[in-house]
């Protein structure tokens, strides 16, 4: 039989109910003041939020119908939206005909080939200081780090120009730095090739968003005795485990250098996956792509003066980790290196200066 006691006017059920309710509430707040219970739970309603395959799978099969209809003309609105970017790079080919003179003349008044008549001199501004523009600063410190070793080689880089691919071949677009003759590498002109796709996935036909870049080539720099700054030579001290005697060795090893940039990481083409470095690297380098084609390229003298607006987001600088040792060979056993070329620290940005 039920309690149906009283204590000071109320029932006794009813105070074993608001005590449980106390409790509850008690336990619901100290739950949703738990970090790893609220992450829990927003995990939970977005996976929730972002399966719509439940709801697809209530609907009539009328509707169902309909909705696999609309997914091929969607398909077919990234095909045709793939070669409207195909025309949009013949565009470019186009235009970039007609930027080329001026980018010509460009050239001759950086390298001082050609001075400029009093009336295309001629500039109102609030800034009335008249620096001579120097092609080396078509190399902007903050997309790259540069070395101190790099620099007196880019001193004699004179233009960079955008070349797009012709009607017929593969979408792509080569980067062509040109340098004066000089004591560093034989080269005339160094060439970055980046090949794009403007075509929707098969796999994921709805995340085509226009054309990417989807893998890029460098090429040989025919670098002068003594002066390739992309490796340094360094001396190991070897200890043989078992006579205990001790030899000198020498070897090259990868340098850091802004010229590394010309033999950049390949994208794998055999199915196999990169892994999280190689894909953030080459995520990298077609940003750097981009960059010099749409901004860099056609609005150097902005750069040089700063009032290109820029998004130093998309180029962090990332922090320069620990070199590691060489293992010794199977002879010896390592004693120690010595740096026969030290590597510097980056350059700090400075001024770019009169050619």
């Amino acid at each position: 039989m039920a309690d149906n006691s009283f204590s000071d006017g109320v029932p006794s059920d009813s105070l074993e109910a608001a005590k449980n309710a106390s409790t509850s509430e008690k336990l619901t707040d100290q739950v949703m003041q738990n970090p790893q219970v609220l992450a829990a739970l927003q995990e939970r309603l977005d996976s929730v939020a972002h399966t719509p395959s439940s709801y697809i799978e209530t609907l009539p099969t009328a509707v169902k119908r309909r909705i696999n209809a609309l997914k091929q003309l969607q398909v077919k609105c990234a095909h045709i939206e793939a070669k409207f970017y195909e025309e949009v790079h013949g565009l470019e080919r186009k235009y970039a005909a007609l930027y080329q003179p001026l980018f010509d003349k460009r050239r001759e008044f950086v390298t001082g080939d050609v001075e400029p008549t009093d009336a295309e001199s001629e500039w109102h501004s609030e800034n009335e200081e008249e620096d001579k523009l120097a092609v080396s600063c078509f190399v902007d410190e903050r997309t790259y780090v540069l070395f101190e070793y790099d620099e007196p080689i880019l001193k004699h880089l004179q233009d960079i120009k955008v070349k797009f691919s012709e009607p017929g071949q593969p979408m792509s677009f080569v980067l062509e730095f040109h340098f004066e003759p000089n004591d560093y590498f034989t080269n005339s002109v160094l060439t970055k090739t980046y090949k794009m796709k403007s075509e929707p996935d098969k796999a994921d036909p709805f995340s085509f968003e226009g054309p990417e870049i989807v893998d890029c080539d460098g090429c040989t720099i025919d670098w002068k005795k003594g002066k390739n700054v992309t490796v340094k030579t360094i001396k190991k001290k070897q200890k043989h485990k078992g006579r205990g005697t001790v030899r000198t060795i020498i070897k090259q090893v990868p340098n850091d250098s802004f010229f590394n940039f010309f033999n950049p990481l390949k994208a794998s083409g055999d199915g196999e996956s990169l892994d999280e470095d190689s894909e953030f690297t080459l995520a990298s380098d077609f940003e750097i792509g981009h960059f010099f084609r749409e901004r860099i390229v056609p609005r150097a003298v902005l750069y040089f003066t700063g009032e290109a607006i820029e998004d130093d987001d998309n180029f962090e600088e990332g922090e320069e980790g620990e070199e590691e040792d060489l293992e010794g060979d199977e002879e010896g056993e390592e004693e120690d290196d010595t740096d026969v070329n030290p590597k510097k620290e980056p350059s700090q940005p400075s001024e770019c200066k009169q050619q």
